[in-house]
């Protein structure tokens, strides 16, 4: 989906269903090398992402996160987190998550399985954005 600042997508692996990135359009290596009034369209975007996340997941809280260490360009990790995760999780970034667990075949992306979750939150940002 088109926001102000970029394209949003789901991620690849949902093995916390509803985690999306927000990548930023035009693309640029770092929250900083944006001017000061499109960092506040990002940051805008990003905030409006996890309230919409939460809503439409029923999530506790959503972790967020730029790092840009693997993929040098300005994207944005946007996490659901719910009640119900296994205590080993509960506290973790999810990156930290064991890797055969977030790439397990079953929380692969797609339509079938997360076509609706997706249309919920374009539906939610679409009304807000």
């Amino acid at each position: 989906m088109r926001l102000k600042s970029g394209i949003l997508t789901l991620s690849e692996y949902q093995f916390l269903p509803g985690y999306c990135l927000l990548l930023a359009d035009p693309m640029v290596g770092q929250l900083n090398e944006l001017d000061w009034g499109s960092r506040q369209i990002f940051l805008q975007d990003l905030a409006l992402v996890s309230e919409g996340v939460q809503a439409v997941t029923n999530a506790k809280r959503t972790n967020l996160a730029i790092y840009g260490n693997v993929d040098p360009f300005l994207h944005a990790h946007v996490w659901p987190r719910f009640e119900d995760e296994p205590p080993s999780r509960a506290t973790l970034p999810p990156l930290m998550f064991p890797e055969g667990f977030r790439l397990e075949e079953e929380h692969k992306f797609s339509m079938d399985k997360h076509g609706e979750l997706m249309q919920q939150l374009r539906d939610y940002l679409t009304e807000r954005a």
